[in-house]
């Protein structure tokens, strides 16, 4: 039961109503000449969608490590699986309790519009599919529970991600027994992805961390946020770090705006955010793996095997905000969403860390592409023997009681009240 559409989120409805006229049919249809009112208000309404599109350029989508080999997401991405297993309790009590099969029923079953669930931040699956089973299986209980078995509407899953996202083989792999349609929709969550109050339900695990662009000071050698010699916030000045928040709380601003003229009345949004929770000196930053990663790379600089300048240059577009931080965004769009649950899960009670090789592999399918994208494929091998070592050197980033990263779970409803 597949409906495998790639398509842009714009033209695809003006393109479906075409298709379904026949040849002859497409031939009657009067030819209207546009009046300046009439041009004057395309224009008008073109110009609202460009201004509700964020635009991320493929020069800056950080898609995961595509296909099914060794070092692909989907063979590495062990950790990301421990969090929607972790998170599976609370996602099935939030629909319990949050999502009332009532509304989705009108009377006559022809009628009933599908539930509409888009997934942001997908990649290239299994995990998706994990968290599409939940979320779809509390969703049909639900119905059950309620006397409603037999007018369970259709259900649309709308799986997102970067552009440069390897969906063919994210649809080679959609599970047989499922109980939904699946459709692909590329672009940046940052801007707008979906119609006006055509969603029903927003699910992102793990994918909220990272940033939609790099904040362009601290590639700016005149600037105080310079961040030379280093790839992240991590042990920089607080300039860097100051303007990884920034661009953060614009990101995650534009995220629920969106969402909020996306989603329809009560609609839910299950949220997942890694955040980072240091408290005391001996407590280890999650970040820090990637003043370990910028360390490799600025050795390998000192041998010539890549500029002083490419490093400079290269900086990782991932933040682990504190909960505070995240509480502060989250209450501030309280004129269109209501936090209905708020909880915090330690990483060390859902994810395991068996090897360093393991270790080594999930942040290599993660970081590749953009690795490959500034210095070239030839020198990934290098680096994460490199990496490696440095994590052997380092052995306390492995240790789930040291590593201070959990996850903050967040149920949203958006209010009744149309947003402006």
């Amino acid at each position: 039961m597949t409906s495998l559409m790639i398509n842009h989120p714009i033209n695809f409805m003006a393109s479906s109503v075409i298709r379904t006229l026949s040849q002859s049919q497409r031939m009657q249809l009067p030819m209207l000449r546009p009046t300046r009112m009439h041009a004057l208000s395309i224009k008008s309404d073109l110009e609202i969608m460009r201004q509700q599109m964020v635009v991320v350029d493929d020069d800056e989508s950080y898609a995961m490590k595509g296909g099914e080999g060794p070092h692909s997401y989907a063979k590495n991405s062990i950790i990301q699986k421990g969090l929607i297993d972790g998170s599976k309790r609370l996602i099935q009590e939030a629909i319990s309790q949050s999502f009332d099969p009532k509304e989705h029923i009108h009377g006559n079953d022809e009628s009933s519009t599908p539930i509409c669930i888009a997934d942001l931040g997908c990649s290239t699956g299994p995990n998706t599919f994990f968290a599409m089973q939940t979320i779809t299986e509390a969703i049909q209980l639900q119905f059950q529970s309620h006397g409603l078995a037999s007018q369970i509407p259709d259900i649309q899953v709308l799986f997102n991600d970067q552009v440069s996202n390897d969906f063919n083989t994210l649809f080679k792999n959609l599970p047989q027994q499922r109980i939904y349609y699946a459709t692909a929709v590329p672009g940046s969550f940052c801007g707008r992805l979906f119609p006006k109050q055509t969603l029903h339900l927003v699910h992102s695990s793990a994918a909220l961390c990272w940033l939609s662009k790099l904040p362009n000071e601290i590639t700016d050698s005149d600037s105080s946020a310079c961040n030379k010699g280093r790839i992240h916030y991590t042990d920089a000045p607080k300039e860097v770090a100051d303007a990884y928040a920034t661009q953060y709380r614009k990101d995650m601003g534009n995220f629920l705006h969106a969402r909020a003229q996306e989603l329809v009345g009560n609609g839910l949004m299950l949220l997942q955010f890694p955040v980072s929770n240091v408290v005391l000196d001996s407590d280890v930053d999650p970040a820090k793996v990637f003043e370990l990663i910028g360390t490799c790379l600025v050795d390998m600089a000192k041998v010539g095997v890549i500029s002083e300048e490419k490093v400079d240059s290269f900086n990782v577009p991932l933040i682990y905000p504190s909960v505070k931080a995240v509480k502060e965004i989250l209450r501030g769009c309280d004129e269109c969403f209501s936090i209905e649950w708020m909880e915090i899960l330690e990483f060390k009670n859902m994810v395991s860390l068996p090897t360093v090789q393991i270790f080594v592999s999930w942040f290599r399918a993660a970081l590749q592409g953009m690795i490959e994208k500034h210095f070239g494929a030839e020198i990934v091998d290098e680096l994460f023997e490199r990496f490696a070592e440095k994590v052997k050197e380092f052995p306390d980033i492995m240790d789930k009681d040291k590593l201070k990263l959990d996850v903050l779970f967040v149920l949203l409803r958006r209010k009744n009240k149309p947003r402006p």
